[in-house]
C-alpha cells in the first residue's frame, strides 16, 4: 500500500495513543521514547516502502541515491536512479565519463550542480581513495556536494553506522510527535531527540522507518515542518534562473553553440543569458572559448 493513501492500522493507532498519553503525562522519559520507537516500527512493518537503493549495500549506489534525493522527490529519483546506475555502475566508470554524458543522464532531476559535484566526488574516490568509499563522515564531508547531514546519512545507509542527522522527513516526525504545540523549532532542539531514540543496532532500517513515517505524516496532516525555524517555501520554478540554466545545459547537450544561438533559442534577455553562462562556467559546467560554449569535458 502506498504511504500516501495509508491509514493507521489498529496496532499502529494503539501505539500512537499510548505514546501521546505517555508524553502528555510524563514528558521525555525512557518509557516515552520506547513507545515512540514502537510507534515508528509498527508503522514501518506494515507500510515500509521498497526502493532499489534500500536493497543494496553497495556504498557507491547509496551515495548516488543520497545525492539524487537532495531536494528531489522520491518518485522522480525512482524514475532516474536505475538508468543512472546502469550507465555508470561504479565510481571508476562515472569518473571516466564526460560531464556531458553525466548531465544527460541527470536530466529530470534538477539542480544540475549536484551532478557536477557527484562527478567530481567519483573522481576523488576513484583516484585518491582506491575506488573505495570511506566510512567516516569526517572523510565523506570532504567530497564535493556532501554536507554534514548527507555524510552522516551515507555512513548510516552504506555502513550501518549509528550517525545522527536530520533531513526533511525526520524533522517532520519529531516536530509532529514532540513539538506540535509550538513554532520556531530548531534542529538543535531536535538532534538530541534523534540521538536518544536512535536504534544503534540497526540505524539503517530505523532511519528508513522514520522517513517513511514522515512521508505518511506529510500526506495526512498539515505540514509540521512549517513549525521549523529553518522552514523556507521553495521558490517558484517557472521562469526562474534555475529553469533557464537547465535549458542552457539541455541545448548544449547536443553540442557546442555560440552565445547568439543560445540567446535565440532561449528567447531570453541577452544580459540574463550572459550572466547565467558566466555562473555556469564558474561552477564548472561550461567551457567558453571566444564565442563558442560547450559543456566541460
Amino acid at each position: 500500500m502506498e504511504i500516501q493513501t495509508a491509514l493507521l492500522t489498529g496496532s499502529e493507532s494503539e501505539a500512537d495513543r499510548r505514546f501521546h498519553q505517555a508524553l502528555a503525562a510524563s514528558g521525555l522519559t525512557p518509557e516515552t521514547f520506547s513507545l515512540f520507537s514502537e510507534l515508528v516500527w509498527s508503522f514501518y512493518r506494515v507500510h515500509g516502502r521498497p526502493m532499489a537503493w534500500r536493497e543494496t549495500r553497495d556504498p557507491y549506489r547509496i551515495l548516488v541515491s543520497e545525492v539524487m534525493l537532495q531536494q528531489t522527490q522520491v518518485n522522480r529519483v525512482k524514475e532516474k536512479y536505475q538508468e543512472f546506475i546502469e550507465a555508470f555502475p561504479t565510481f571508476e566508470v562515472l569518473a571516466a565519463a564526460p560531464l556531458s554524458a553525466v548531465l544527460d543522464q541527470w536530466q529530470g532531476l534538477g539542480y544540475n550542480r549536484r551532478a557536477v559535484a557527484l562527478h567530481r566526488a567519483a573522481g576523488i574516490v576513484a583516484s585518491d581513495w582506491g575506488g573505495l568509499l570511506r566510512e567516516d563522515p569526517a572523510d565523506l564531508v570532504t567530497l564535493p556536494g556532501i554536507g554534514k547531514a548527507t555524510a552522516a546519512s551515507i555512513a548510516a545507509f552504506a555502513f550501518n553506522n549509528p550517525t545522527v542527522f536530520i533531513e526533511t522527513n525526520i524533522r517532520r516526525v519529531f516536530i509532529h510527535c514532540f513539538c506540535a504545540d509550538r513554532d520556531g523549532v530548531t534542529d538543535r532542539e531536535i538532534l538530541p531527540l534523534v540521538e536518544r531514540t536512535l536504534d544503534r543496532k540497526n540505524p539503517r532500517e530505523w532511519y528508513y522507518a522514520l522517513m517513511d513515517y514522515g512521508t505518511f505524516i506529510a500526506a495526512n496532516h498539515p505540514n509540521p515542518n512549517r513549525k521549523s525555524a529553518h522552514y523556507t517555501k521553495q521558490s517558484r520554478f517557472e521562469g526562474s534562473d534555475r529553469q533557464v540554466r537547465g535549458r542552457i545545459l539541455r541545448l548544449l547537450g547536443t553540442g557546442p553553440a555560440s552565445s547568439d544561438h543560445l540567446i535565440g533559442e532561449l528567447g531570453e534577455d541577452p544580459n540574463r543569458v550572459g550572466r547565467l553562462l558566466l555562473s555556469l562556467r564558474a561552477e564548472g559546467f561550461l567551457e567558453i572559448e571566444g564565442d563558442m560554449i560547450r559543456i566541460r569535458s
